[in-house]
């Protein structure tokens, strides 16, 4: 990969990293400001429904802070963009379209494919 390309990865990974943190520490000024009471009990439910669906998305998010730590680690020591399965370049479209890869198509393919005869066989 070319250190143009490298430097466009390193730099989005670093937004990516940028904007989950910027959008938990929102979440976590409006969970903590926010005290409100209501009345009905279908509105409260909601209430505690969206609470449990943001609280999802974060968790998701902090699970990806991991992997974009790893990404640029990786950036950092020269691995960046090399399948971990076969060793081969993983192609600038998959890496743009995940930046947090670490198989090309080929062997993420693969593995989904061994994934799903494994859950055949176990519901058999």
């Amino acid at each position: 990969m070319d250190p143009k390309d490298i430097e466009f990865f390193r730099k989005h990974l670093s937004d990516m990293l940028n904007d989950i943190v910027k959008q938990g520490d929102e979440t976590l000024e409006d969970m903590t400001d926010t005290v409100e009471v209501y009345a009905d009990p279908a509105d409260r439910a909601t209430a505690e429904s969206d609470r449990a669906f943001t609280l999802r998305l974060r968790d998701r998010e902090r699970r990806l802070i991991k992997k974009i730590k790893e990404a640029i680690q990786r950036i950092d020591d020269g691995s960046y963009g090399i399948c971990e399965e076969c060793g081969e370049d993983i192609s600038v479209p998959r890496l743009k379209a995940r930046p947090v890869t670490t198989l090309c198509i080929h062997c993420k393919s693969k593995q989904e494919e061994d994934e799903h005869q494994r859950a055949e066989s176990a519901s058999s």
